[in-house]
């Protein structure tokens, strides 16, 4: 990605599902626009997400992915550069809102959420930006 990232997801929420053109640089690339900061990929459309690391993921940040349950079977977390497991209580908290779990790097994760995107699939995906 280029330099020129800005934030450009007006009101933090685009509607519609899109995949990720690219990555890294503080942001994600989508839909024709750009965002600096960490997104929440959902069935309804994409999110800022205030979660700057992987100890920023808490139960607060993941309510609009609960919210979307009955669309979400898997939720993918990408956690930066290094993969951080998420707090036992937000994995139970998930899987009882019938959600799964799959936490990798954000990069893993933004090419898995293209392809399972591109299946179709009831797919989301919390990822936290990486430089």
């Amino acid at each position: 990605m280029d330099g020129r990232l800005h934030d450009t997801i007006p009101s933090g929420f685009v509607p519609g599902r899109y995949g990720i053109d690219a990555y890294g640089n503080g942001g994600f690339r989508f839909a024709d626009m750009s965002h600096r900061g960490s997104v929440l990929m959902l069935p309804s459309g994409i999110r800022a997400w205030h979660a700057a690391d992987a100890g920023g993921i808490d139960l607060a940040g993941l309510r609009p992915v609960i919210a979307e349950s009955e669309r979400i079977e898997l939720l993918l977390v990408g956690t930066g550069l290094d993969i951080v497991p998420l707090p036992e209580s937000l994995r139970r908290r998930l899987k009882d809102s019938g959600i799964g779990l799959d936490v990798m790097q954000t990069g893993a994760a933004a090419r898995t959420y293209n392809i399972l995107l591109g299946e179709n699939r009831k797919v989301a995906a919390a990822l936290i930006a990486v430089a």
